[in-house]
């Protein structure tokens, strides 16, 4: 029955294959020879003295570049940027600064992003002669670049639509190693840039748009052809039977009912254990009849960003064949107020048998969650699990916009994670969790209770900790601070960041080697 419902909704994904991103990703050539003679061209150097194919060019328009690099007294810093309108035979030249320091992955993703905020169009890019020892830099550049690209437009209006249908020619790169990213992007990298492209649309879209139905018909196309991938979905009938009320305590005053998507990857030997990934799908927040205030409201659209970001890191994964078996769980509900709404002071049953007491209705991740961990120990034994949730916003208060919040039980596996976070360009800073926040959420009428004392993101954790085997090495992320930015970054526009899609790929491509 688990495979007929899989082949099922699979062929469902095929008729709805259609649905396109909102923007379309930029696409890349990478050369070493045939410098340009016109058009726009970026030049990445650390002074106004041009090395390499960048001095070539320049002695091709009689030194105009150095010279004019020399009367602004260009530093180099890195991310900074000139740009020349009148240097003819050329439409525009920008010269981005790379600094001094050595570029490892993430500066080089930096630079690519910087590159992208100042090209329109189609632009060839001179990254030769970095200084850097990254394989293959070129393809972190792209990387960096596609990032950084993103735009979401589908619902502004055109007045002449016929502009959408023009072919954007590929941004050239010229790398010392053309082959190497040409084949570490389009095989590896641009897989990463495609999920936080599917986590940002699903973050950004309107709550009228996206519910549970319509977030599942979303992501299932992107499956369509991917190998090793198996698809479940749970249905109200389902989630009833399994014992699962919290989660459907989450969906009751809205008209969209429950659901949990389910996807496995399997790209390691059956017998191996998998990585879990659960991710908080609230696909609106009203905060139900404990309802937030109007200002900022808007906002709560993305909820569902880490089920969105759980969609986008097994979209990554599974399309450059990791080697590892993997399994996403995304409970799906949207928290509204109705008469039939669950209330501060109700009880519900968990999956297990474990009740929970409402303290707050708009503490409503980690009811979706303290469910869905249980059903992924349960079919699935994972030999680590990790969930990831816009669940607070104390930890939104205590981290900024700089940091996604750490807790787990093991001091050192929080240490990783902050190497993983450095590494992927993706921040995260430890908060404590301790036997004094499980204390704190005992119930007086019922196991525990969802809110307790002052609010806070260890308490939080703490209620979808005690659903997690104390043997299971464990690590929650809460992005509230992170999943949307106000103001961009290097390789994040303004909006909805898509974020966890990265960091959760540098933790899956570190477990993949342990296996090999």
């Amino acid at each position: 029955m688990y495979l007929l419902k899989s082949i099922i909704f699979l062929a469902v994904s095929l008729m709805l294959s259609h649905q396109t991103f909102a923007d379309k990703m930029p696409e890349f050539q990478f050369h070493s020879k045939d410098l340009p003679k016109s058009g726009d061209i970026v030049i990445i150097a650390t002074s106004s003295d041009l090395i390499g194919k960048s001095a070539e060019i320049d002695k091709f328009v009689n030194n105009q570049i150095s010279i004019a690099l020399s009367k602004h007294e260009f530093s180099g810093d890195f991310g900074n940027a000139l740009i020349f309108n009148a240097i003819s035979p050329f439409h525009k030249v920008t010269i981005i600064g790379a600094g001094t320091e050595e570029l490892n992955k993430r500066k080089l993703h930096d630079l690519g992003g910087h590159i992208a905020s100042k090209s329109e169009g189609n632009t060839v890019v001179i990254a030769e002669d970095l200084n850097t020892n990254v394989l293959a830099a070129g393809a972190h550049i792209a990387k960096g670049f596609a990032l950084k690209n993103y735009k979401f437009e589908k619902y502004k209006y055109k007045a002449d639509s016929s502009k959408n249908d023009l072919k954007t020619l590929p941004i050239i790169m010229h790398v010392n190693e053309p082959d190497k990213s040409d084949q570490n992007y389009h095989n590896d990298l641009v897989h990463v840039v495609e999920g936080t492209y599917l986590a940002r649309d699903l973050g950004t879209e309107p709550g009228n748009i996206i519910y549970p139905d319509t977030f599942i018909e979303r992501v299932l196309p992107k499956f369509s052809n991917v190998q090793n991938i198996k698809i479940h979905i749970m249905k109200e009938d389902e989630i009833r039977r399994e014992g699962m009320g919290v989660l459907l305590g989450t969906a009751r005053g809205s008209i969209h009912d429950a659901r949990m998507l389910i996807i496995e990857y399997n790209g390691a030997e059956k017998e191996k254990a998998p990585l879990a990934l659960v991710g908080k799908g609230i696909t609106f927040d009203t905060g139900g009849i404990t309802l937030k205030q109007n200002s900022g409201m808007w906002y709560m659209k993305s909820d569902l960003s880490g089920a969105a970001a759980v969609a986008g890191t097994l979209l990554a994964s599974s399309k450059r064949g990791e080697n590892i078996n993997i399994v996403g769980l995304m409970p799906l509900s949207e928290n509204m107020p109705a008469a039939d709404a669950i209330r501060p002071g109700d009880v519900l049953t968990s999956m297990g048998g474990k009740t929970i007491e409402i303290g707050s209705t708009d503490a409503e991740g980690r009811l979706q969650l303290a469910d869905a961990v249980q059903y992924a120990q349960k079919y699935f034994n994972p030999y680590m699990l990790l969930d990831i949730a816009t669940l607070t916003g104390s930890a939104s208060s205590a981290m900024g916009s700089d940091y996604g919040a750490v807790l787990t039980r093991d001091w050192d596996l929080s240490m990783r994670m902050m190497k993983i976070g450095k590494n992927s360009g993706e921040d995260v800073w430890p908060l404590p969790l301790n036997e004094g926040h499980f204390e704190q959420i005992k119930s007086n009428i019922a196991d525990i209770v969802s809110t307790a004392g002052r609010p806070g993101a260890s308490i939080g954790a703490a209620v979808i900790g005690t659903f997690v085997d104390e043997n299971l090495p464990w690590v929650h992320l809460d992005i509230a601070g992170v999943d949307w930015r106000d103001s961009p970054t290097p390789t994040t526009p303004k909006g909805h960041a898509g974020w966890g899609v990265r960091f959760m790929n540098e933790l899956i491509r570190e477990e993949a080697n342990k296996l090999e």
